[in-house]
């Protein structure tokens, strides 16, 4: 597949024998996702594992498949059609418009809805208009200081889930024997809530990316009473601060310490894991230049830090291993078991403004916002934003944003299950009901049959952010019903929008120009004519029929989720 091309448009192409499910309308919806499958498409057949079925998250391990700036695609992968930085955002984002893509697409090159997509959980109509009144740049600024916004959405969700306000002392006086994954359980469900109705979306964003590359699965044996302290304390304080100020507190938490067998590791019986994955997945990355024996003084280095009876982080110099260590281009005598911690915290400050970390972090960054293959150039000027700016995190997402490959990227990105049913809940106005945390609970179980549940990823490498990773006609038809849900009202516990009235009417108004307003509200562009003619049949009815025709009343329903079926929702 090239790089950059979202796996959605094969699925739509090639599992088209699953849409016989959605019974009469099969063969206008086979004739809309054909139409729509012509865009971007390779006329590659879709990958399969050795047994032939198709890949799952939980298969899409390697780096050929997790990460697809490993891979090498067709043509030149670096090259979206232009590159640089401009004076501000929105200077950036009229030079990309200017410019011919690398890539075609069928999303509307608008720079507000590619912004919004990039940086929320999905555009609403309220978050168009406020764009377009204060204009990207100062959208951007607003979005950065999260702080200064106020969040009734967020608000009304924390206020909802008492256990994610609590230490980790309270926590245990707090919560009964019987229900220790409560905690856990209750930040899995916030954190659906907060996505789809925080005022704060870009720090959202972020959090989402630093619970992946710092991954704690949640729940996990030996979280419960530490694993929503740490999604406070260490994921959502340092979300758009510096990274180093994170890498040090995260050193320091039980919930990592337990996650990765540090608090077990001992001067006599030395664990690596968290040596390891300190070094793999935390700062340099694989190919950031270390060895086994590096692996192995830093995990001499870690030992010592562990979690007391209590439940808190504690050093404990009796258990830390004495002697020269060196880790890459950091060396120390580390003769004092008592001065262990210090030379621990200085080993992670080492890494953080590692220059191997500057670009694993960069290119990580890159992959969320722009592309699955982002270009080599756009992560070098990232990373060095990152080493000049002591590891903070908004200088750098401050020069993304006023790079041009950031907005020459226009449908480079696939939303992935959750997102998806996320980005849904927002475009089409869900708000809190009579039992919003049924209705989260609902969602999160959906989300987890289809492999994306919140911070729920076993391995410490966090979920995948490629498109190649997520290709499954399960996962597409998963998305599918969660629209229908959605759109239905299904999900019970929540307040949802009528479908007829999305979008404002009169009784004299066509069925094309309703599903012209329809598409406008959902997905924020129009259909191009064929697929206009595809949505048509499906409803039976001419462009110039009535919208009082009484055969349109009884799909108004079916219409909705499947404009949010199509490619243009499937896509960030």
């Amino acid at each position: 597949m090239a790089a950059g091309r979202p796996a959605l448009h094969r699925l739509m192409r090639n599992r088209r024998g699953a849409l016989i499910a959605f019974g009469g309308g099969a063969v206008a919806l086979t004739a809309l996702s054909s139409t729509m499958a012509a865009f971007l498409d390779d006329g590659e057949p879709a990958t399969a594992d050795a047994s032939g079925a198709q890949q799952t998250p939980q298969k899409a391990g390697s780096f050929a498949n997790r990460d697809a700036s490993y891979t090498v695609g067709v043509g030149d992968p670096n090259d979206l059609g232009a590159g640089g930085v401009a004076a501000t955002p929105s200077a950036a984002a009229q030079a990309a418009l200017a410019a011919t893509p690398r890539f075609p697409t069928p999303l509307s090159r608008d720079p507000v809805l590619h912004l919004l997509r990039r940086t929320t959980f999905g555009p609403t109509p309220a978050d168009v208009a406020e764009v377009k009144q204060i204009g990207i740049d100062a959208w951007i600024d607003r979005q950065l200081d999260p702080a200064a916004i106020p969040d009734p959405g967020g608000d009304q969700v924390n206020a909802m889930y008492p256990y994610l306000r609590l230490d980790i002392k309270q926590l245990r006086a707090s919560v009964p024997d019987d229900k220790r994954d409560d905690p856990s359980r209750q930040l899995g469900r916030a954190t659906i809530g907060r996505q789809i109705w925080t005022s704060r979306q870009l720090e959202e964003v972020m959090v989402d990316f630093w619970a992946n590359h710092l991954n704690i699965q949640n729940p996990f044996d030996g979280g419960q009473d530490n694993r929503t302290d740490w999604d406070r304390t260490v994921i959502r304080k340092y979300a758009l601060g510096k990274f180093s100020d994170m890498l040090l507190a995260s050193a320091r938490h039980p919930a990592m310490l337990r996650y990765l067998n540090n608090a077990d590791s001992d001067k006599r019986s030395v664990n690596e894991n968290y040596g390891r994955e300190l070094l793999e997945l935390h700062t340099v990355g694989i190919d950031g230049g270390y060895n086994e024996t590096d692996v192995r003084n830093c995990a001499y280095v870690m030992t010592g830090r562990t979690v007391d009876r209590n439940g808190n982080f504690v050093f404990e110099p009796r258990r830390h291993w004495t002697g020269a260590v060196k880790v890459m281009g950091f060396s120390h005598p580390n003769k004092k078991a008592a001065e262990g911690l210090a030379v621990g915290d200085a080993l992670v400050r080492y890494l953080a403004t590692h220059p191997s970390t500057a670009r694993y972090i960069a290119r990580k960054l890159a992959v969320r916002f722009v592309c699955d293959n982002p270009p080599n150039p756009l992560v070098d000027r990232l990373a060095q934003a990152y080493l000049q700016n002591g590891t903070a995190i908004v200088p750098v997402l401050q020069l993304m944003f006023r790079s041009i490959e950031f907005w020459m990227a226009t449908g480079l990105k696939t939303r992935r299950p959750l997102e998806n049913m996320v980005a849904t809940a927002r475009v089409v106005g869900v708000k809190p009901g009579a039992d919003t945390d049924k209705a989260l609970e609902s969602m999160y179980n959906s989300a987890d049959r289809l492999g994306h549940a919140p911070l729920a990823w076993g391995p410490p490498d966090g979920y995948p952010d490629v498109a190649g990773a997520w290709q499954s006609a399960h996962g597409m038809l998963g998305a599918w019903n969660s629209h229908r849900a959605m759109v239905q009202g299904k999900v019970r516990g929540l307040s949802f929008t009528a479908p007829e009235s999305l979008v404002g009417g009169n009784r004299n108004a066509t069925v094309g120009s309703y599903v012209d307003a329809m598409a406008q509200r959902l997905v924020f562009q129009p259909l191009n004519p064929e697929q206009k003619v595809a949505v048509l049949k499906f409803l039976g009815l001419a462009d110039t029929a009535k919208v009082t025709d009484p055969k349109l009343g009884g799909r108004v329903e079916h219409l909705a989720p499947l404009l949010l079926d199509s490619v243009y929702h499937g896509l960030r």
